[in-house]
């Protein structure tokens, strides 16, 4: 699925990486493991990737995975993506999943009474609320035709792909995001493809010259992605061309949403694969501007298009400013590009132990969260290979790899952290996508993890020692001016003399939706002195020392609506 790199890469890294603005350094965090808890959770999940020797390259991509609290109690369930066997080779009881929450460490299927057991190939998911019903939604992306479940606040869903005008795009879609585009108060969507590919028009590659194998991307030609406009009646309008989106050579993987140069209009990241990232800047009036070449984040260093896949955007240094992360391809290691706040980035990947350590691996879903709670965000990478044989041609390169956990020390740097989380979380998996979300009420950030062709793994973040005395702060928003959810709302909570900025936003990582709460960790540090939350519709609230430890759900121009106390159903 992307560019195979022959022969060795020599490349010169260094184990250190550039200090940034950031000021201070967190104290060494201890004993933290993420233990699997698949199992005894009662999640049981095999991918079908539809695989039956014609490697086919949609069977190499998914799934993705989702948290949403579909029922409101305040617990996030899990949404899992499905692929499903080609004509000829269809296997029963491939479909999609929901599993409910029970609030005691495990979960009930409950897809068949949501309205949820449809087969489709599907690839990713996006959650938001497009209605503005205080119900989040399901938009699933596949190969041929996506699908928008509409949540019908009682625990059913129903698909409303052709009621909301999204019927007839038949196309490779990938990754998807909701986002208030031209924050009018109604969730937009955008969706991005792939490449032009049909069983069709598969073409034969091969890896020794012998055996077929997946082909390259660069063997197809690409696609746009789309952007559709909420008209605020349940039904969408495709904008694409209009708002300056469209580019049919992109082939596009991952979609992050960010604010990259602070003017309050949200701005679109695409990672695309074999073709060069897109940046494109908001400019306020609905319509967009590719930055990315000037921005820096296109290519490499060395003017190199990379094989782009998840992404994501935060502020992992204190700047005030989102820097970028997107994973690529085994040979060509991920890129951390550092937000200069002038509009330019700089990747610091080639100068860091993130570069080093990620230069053999093929990273997916990605994203940067506070596992540590030590506030200062850290960089999880789901990783595996596309090719079963790949170590025949490439003895480095594996198929199952070990994902990757990078501790953010200050300062703009990272260690990696991986084999000290625990055997079962360092263990070498195909790993595709990849979100967070605390599934316990502890106020600590749990993972669930796809395999392509195999399990889902449910990792549960669990802390002693010096490590458990960290503390953390978890906002729920709920717009009225603003989009029900708040995505796009930018909030600022200052502790002790350091300032975390976080958007509250749907996308990024690599076809999957992490829980729409955001965590502040705040070490060991009782309260927040000050929070800022500015909205979409530009209402500022302002709260002040806030205790730890609790989920607080705030109204836009309400202020703290309802606490619940961490450790109680």
């Amino acid at each position: 699925m992307s560019r195979l790199l022959w022969g060795s890469l020599i490349v010169a890294l260094t184990a250190f990486s550039v200090t940034r603005t950031s000021s201070g350094a967190p104290p060494e965090s201890s004993a933290i493991q993420f233990r699997d808890v698949t199992q005894q959770a009662g999640v049981h999940f095999v991918h079908n990737n539809g695989a039956f020797g014609k490697k086919y390259l949609p069977e190499t991509m998914g799934p993705g995975v989702a948290f949403i609290d579909y029922d409101n109690d305040g617990w996030p369930d899990i949404f899992l993506v499905n692929g499903m066997g080609w004509p000829g080779h269809i296997r029963k009881n491939s479909t999609l999943k929901l599993y409910h929450n029970n609030h005691d460490g495990t979960f009930a299927d409950v897809t068949h009474k949501a309205g949820l057991d449809m087969e489709l190939y599907g690839m990713g998911v996006a959650v938001g609320d497009y209605d503005n019903d205080g119900n989040d939604d399901l938009f699933v992306t596949a190969y041929g035709q996506s699908h928008l479940f509409h949540n019908n606040g009682n625990g059913t869903f129903t698909d409303v792909t052709q009621k909301a005008g999204l019927q007839g795009a038949h196309e490779f879609s990938t990754s998807a995001a909701w986002v208030d585009y031209d924050k009018d108060g109604h969730l937009d969507l955008v969706v991005g493809n792939y490449v032009q590919w049909t069983p069709e028009t598969d073409l034969y590659c091969t890896l020794d010259g012998k055996a077929k194998s997946y082909c390259t991307p660069e063997s197809y030609k690409g696609t746009s992605v789309r952007l559709w406009h909420n008209r605020g009646n349940g039904t969408f309008e495709d904008v694409t061309q209009k708002a300056g989106l469209g580019d049919a050579t992109s082939k596009t993987l991952g979609i992050a949403v960010l604010d990259y140069d602070n003017d309050g209009w949200p701005d679109l990241l695409f990672s695309n694969d074999t073709q060069p990232n897109k940046l494109y800047r908001n400019n306020g009036n609905g319509t967009f501007s590719e930055k990315a070449m000037v921005a820096g984040v296109a290519f490499s260093e060395d003017g190199v298009a990379r094989a782009g896949m998840g992404v994501d955007a935060a502020d992992y240094d204190h700047s005030g400013y989102a820097s970028v992360l997107i994973t690529n391809f085994s040979n060509q290691m991920i890129s951390l590009y550092h937000n200069e706040g002038k509009g330019l980035f700089v990747d610091e990947a080639p100068r860091s132990e993130i570069g080093r350590a990620t230069l053999l691996t093929l990273g997916f879903g990605c994203f940067f969260f506070d596992y540590d709670l030590d506030g200062w965000p850290d960089v999880f990478i789901a990783n595996g290979h596309i090719d079963a044989d790949i170590q025949r041609v490439q003895a480095n390169v594996k198929y199952a790899m070990p994902p990757h956990l990078f501790r953010n020390v200050g300062k703009g740097k990272f260690e990696e952290v991986t084999k000290s989380m625990g055997a079962a979380f360092a263990s070498p998996r195909v790993g595709r996508g990849a979100a967070y979300a605390d599934i316990n009420n502890d106020g600590r950030l749990d993972l669930l993890l796809s395999t392509n062709g195999g399990s889902v793994y449910l990792f549960r973040n669990e802390a002693s020692g010096a490590a458990a005395a960290n503390r953390s702060l978890r906002l729920k928003l709920v717009g009225t001016k603003s989009n029900r959810d708040g995505i796009g709302a930018v909030v600022k909570l200052t502790a002790g003399g350091e300032t975390q900025t976080k958007m509250l936003h749907s996308g990024s990582s690599y076809l999957s939706a992490s829980e729409l709460v955001l965590t502040f960790g705040l070490g060991t540090r009782e309260k927040a002195d000050s929070i800022e939350i500015r909205w979409p519709s530009a209402q500022l609230d302002r709260l002040s020392a806030i205790p730890a430890g609790a989920n607080l759900t705030v109204t836009e121009g309400k202020g703290i609506t309802a606490t619940r106390a961490f450790g109680k159903p």
